[in-house]
């Protein structure tokens, strides 16, 4: 399952802190945001199979709506007990409980506990492209992805970067980020459609 859900960080942060340094000052300071976001997907040669975009919000702990436009035309919704994944095209939706989905993936970076360190193994990575990376491994084998990258500027969390276990990167940047916004809980709450296909946990 890919969180490009991840999805979610942003906000402007001391332009001399290394990148964990600004990630943990996120962690601890950000308890919502919104934002735009565009994404691709490369193979491991490097050849983009897939571009998308649309917009996102998350509220800690455990509660994001990540919103695919066009023609993805996906919405993925956390509820704070489970996660739900729709496919407009398909009318089919697949659910999961939370603490199964997060776990180790990318979201929990995000919208998950302040307990990051136990999950992740954290390291800063360097600069590249003008930015400053911070690499987060999971510490579980059955993550399903190798690693995220954070990359940031001078302007905060610029890009994120997953790659997963088939050599697949999904990269992503975002655009017009508030931080701490007014959030409408009926944000996080999904009701499948009538007559969609439902598979999972409930």
């Amino acid at each position: 399952m890919r969180f490009a859900l991840l999805l979610l960080v942003f906000f402007c942060l001391d332009a001399e802190a290394s990148a964990i340094e600004r990630f943990k000052s996120f962690s601890r300071t950000t308890q919502s945001a919104r934002a735009d976001f565009e994404q691709k997907v490369m193979d491991r040669g490097g050849k983009t199979v897939q571009q998308s975009k649309g917009s996102f919000i998350f509220q800690r702990p455990g509660k994001f709506r990540w919103v695919y436009a066009k023609p993805a035309d996906q919405l993925i919704v956390g509820d704070g007990q489970r996660v739900w994944i729709y496919d407009r095209q398909l009318n089919q939706v697949t659910v999961r409980k939370l603490t199964a989905a997060l776990g180790s993936t990318p979201a929990a970076l995000l919208a998950g506990s302040s307990d990051i360190q136990s999950a992740f193994a954290l390291s800063d990575a360097g600069e590249k492209d003008g930015l400053e990376w911070m690499d987060a491994k999971p510490r579980e084998r059955e993550a399903g992805f190798e690693r995220v990258r954070m990359g940031f500027g001078k302007d905060g969390l610029q890009a994120m970067e997953l790659t997963d276990n088939f050599g697949q990167t999904t990269v992503l940047r975002f655009s017009n980020l508030a931080r701490n916004p007014k959030v409408d809980p009926e944000e996080f709450r999904f009701t499948p459609p009538k007559g969609a296909d439902v598979l999972g946990e409930k």
